[in-house]
Order: structure tokens, then sequence, then C-alpha cells
């Protein structure tokens, strides 16, 4: 059923007292609160929920939830229990009253997603872009002007070396044979647990010979489960019982796990998520990532996200430079003039937008020159989002989770830069306010 609005009460109950009332209304997320189209994103989701059945939690508790989640950097669970703690985060999220229990389980952040999915995350995002310009945080010139970049999205696997994939994938196998009633010859659960063991501590010796007689131990169980699995499976087939569409899929990433060789293209690097793909960046602390790479683009002057767009299958740089900026234009109305891009991106352009890649020389003015230097402020947006919000570690599952998780993180980045921009205004109000009492003023105006 759809959500239904909470009911404002005209008069104030006897026992509490409004949130609007305890709280100091020059607080940067009291006021923030204040500056977001909360009616938009209510008019934007309204329509995905049935005309029937249990009443829908509010979109607004929802959305709000996932702000500060991502400006915040907390998990699911964490920032459902500070909400219950912080009487600015449910004033944010549109509670009238304190509570005191929690409004929601964490379990419905995911399905929320879900039903949202990476569309609605992008209109998360447009959404903060609007109240960016009403703050004054970004202005509408300065979205002509934009900044472009690639970065990785680690997802959050371990390392996937071939030891660990063969334990893992026998391990999956053998726990899904035995929920679906699949009696196996021989587990190999405790000589695999032994065999993992062995194959790490040797080759931390640097014992490589022993480490591969280990390593292909492993391989060897993995082989026997899978023929042991489909031996089974296809007898249940003959017997005209239903394949499990789950022991299938588990079959094929195991069976690919234990087919593919060094040089191989398209490797599964991870049981649970084999949408993940090896990203040579090159580093010398980090050599190779494992997740996808995003497509990241912000603006010259303020370093304000305006396109946060996922990229599977690991594309050249230059050939995302379109889909990034036609994002762009999409979210904020207003389609990229300027791009200043990296030497990654050579050799690639956009019909109604002018590329400057850095290090070029002809018909470069004072004024070109300075935003291309300029160009290097996206360096530290990424860092930004990979350390205080939720891009260094994606633990959204499949690629919608990628591409969702990444359209949150702008969103998370620029909720903070408006969060410092009104509590620099707030700080300006404070110093004028006090500077007229002191001097005795008759007449007063606020600063910013």
């Amino acid at each position: 059923m759809k959500p239904t609005q909470p009911k404002r009460s005209a008069v104030d109950d006897l026992f509490r007292m409004k949130l609007e009332h305890m709280l100091d209304q020059r607080n940067t997320l009291y006021r923030m609160a204040g500056k977001l189209d909360w009616a938009a994103a209510e008019a934007q989701f309204g329509g995905l929920y049935a005309e029937v059945g249990r009443p829908a939690l509010p979109i607004r508790l929802m959305v709000g939830l996932h702000y500060l989640k991502h400006a915040f950097n907390e998990s699911d669970e964490t920032v459902v229990a500070r909400l219950v703690e912080n009487p600015y985060w449910q004033y944010f999220c549109g509670e009238e009253y304190f509570r005191h229990e929690m409004p929601i389980d964490p379990s419905q952040m995911t399905r929320f997603r879900d039903r949202i999915g990476a569309d609605g995350c992008e209109f998360m995002l447009a959404l903060t872009v609007k109240s960016g310009v009403v703050t004054k945080t970004v202005t509408e010139r300065s979205l002509a002007v934009a900044n472009v970049d690639t970065t990785v999205q680690d997802k959050a696997i371990a390392f996937p070396t071939d030891a660990r994939l063969y334990h893992k994938a026998r391990g999956a196998l053998v726990r899904q044979a035995k929920r679906l009633g699949i009696e196996l010859r021989q587990s190999f659960e405790r000589v695999s647990k032994l065999a993992l063991a062995k194959s790490g501590r040797y080759a931390h010796a640097r014992q490589m010979n022993r480490a591969k007689r280990e390593q292909k131990r492993l391989k060897t169980y993995l082989g026997r489960v899978i023929r042991d699995i489909e031996r089974k499976v296809a007898a249940k087939k003959a017997a005209g019982q239903q394949e499990h569409s789950g022991l299938a899929r588990l079959l094929a990433i195991a069976s690919r796990i234990y087919s593919q060789q060094r040089r191989d293209k398209g490797k599964v690097y991870s049981v649970h998520a084999p949408e993940v793909e090896c990203i040579d960046k090159g580093k010398a602390h980090k050599p190779y990532e494992f997740g996808v790479k995003v497509g990241v683009v912000s603006t010259s002057k303020e370093s304000f996200v305006v396109g946060m767009k996922a990229l599977p299958g690991n594309p050249f740089d230059g050939r995302t430079l379109t889909e990034s900026l036609e994002q762009t234009a999409r979210l904020t109305g207003v389609q990229p003039k300027e791009a200043y891009v990296d030497r990654g991106y050579r050799g690639h352009s956009v019909e109604a937008t002018q590329v400057w890649i850095a290090g070029a020389k002809r018909g470069v003015t004072v004024a070109i020159k300075k935003k291309l230097k300029r160009r290097n402020a996206i360096e530290p947006v990424i860092g930004y989002m990979k350390n205080d919000g939720r891009l260094g570690r994606n633990f959204l599952k499949g690629a919608a989770g990628d591409a969702m998780n990444a359209l949150l993180c702008g969103a998370g980045h620029n909720l903070r830069k408006i969060l410092r921009r009104l509590a620099l205004l707030c700080a300006r109000f404070d110093i004028s306010l006090n500077q007229c009492l002191l001097t005795g003023a008759s007449s007063w105006q606020p600063v910013g």
C-alpha cells in the first residue's frame, strides 16, 4: 500500500514537546531539512507502491536515512541505531516528536533500495544538486564547467587467490547441496580447510612448490564435488524432478573457477560477487583493484558532484565521457559547455561540449590554463568519497548495488558540502550580530 502522509497535530501534545521546539534552529542539519524537496521525493517514489495492502513506511524517513547513511559513513544497522539517539536526525527524517524506539528494521533499507533501483538513487542525487543551488553551495553558472575522471569502487571481497576461490566454491556447493537434501559422497570440509591453511603458510615462507601442491589438492576437491553434484542432479532430472535455480547458478560459477587459467579474460574473482572485475591502476601500493569502474563528474569551481555512474566491463576512460556528461545534463538540466579531463580521454570528444585535455598547448588561454590546473581538484573529491563516504568499499549486492552505491556516495558528498556551507553562513551571522551589538549600530544586516 502507498505510504500515508504523517499527520501533523494542530495543537501541542500535553505530555510531549515537538522536536522543532526542542532543537537549536541554527543547527546545520535542522536547516538542511528545510532545503530538500521532500515533496518531490514522495511524488517520485509514491507510484512504486500498490494501492492495497499494509501501509508502507514514510518515504521521507527512508530517503532521509539513506542521505544520513552516506553523509556520515554509516551502515544500514548503525544509521537506524543512531537515529534513536539523535533528535536532529529524527527531525531531518520528518519525525514530529522524539522517538525512543527504532522506527524500522535495518533490513527495510535493502528493500527500499531494491524498490527504487538505480534510477531512484539518481533522482536522490539530483535532489542534492537542486538543494546545492538553493543554498548557493553551487551556482547555476558553475554547472556548465565540469571536471571528469574515473576511479574504482572496490567490492567487499577478500583478495582473490586461486586456493581461496577453490575452497570457497567447494564450501558454497556443499552447503547448497545440504539445503536441498542432496547426499554427497564426500564434502572434503576438514581436508580442504587444512590444505588452504598450508597453502597460505607455504606461500608466506616462499615455498612455492609446496604451496602449488596444496593448491592442486584444493582444485581436485572442488572438481570431485562438482562432478558428484552433477551426477546427482542428472539423476533427479531423469526422475522428473525440477532443477533448483540457485544450485545451477552456483554450479556455473564453480565450473568457471575450476576451469579458468591465469591469462584468461572474464575471470571470476568472488563466489558471492561474480560481477567483480580486476582493474589494473598501476599504483605502487595497490597494483590491482577488484570492483567496478565509476565515472565521476564535479563542477570545476566548487567541486560539487553532478555525476556518478558505474561503468561495468572496465571500459577505456575516453569511451565513458559521453555517458558521464549525458548523465550530468540529465541531473542538472544544464549541458556542460566545457569538460576538463586527464590524458586518458585523448581522442574522444562530445558534440555539445568543448573537451580540454591536461597538457594541451594549442588554443589555451590564461583562463583555460587555470581551469586545466583546477582539473586536479577532482582527485581529492574522489578521496573524500572513499574515506568519508562509502565509495572505498561497496557492500551492496550485484551490479545494481554497484550503481546505487556510487550514486548515493555522490549524494552524501554533496550533503557534506551543503552542511559546511550552512555552518559557514551561521558563523558569519553570529559574527555580524556580535559586531552590531558591540558597536551599537542602529541598523543591522546579516552577512551572507
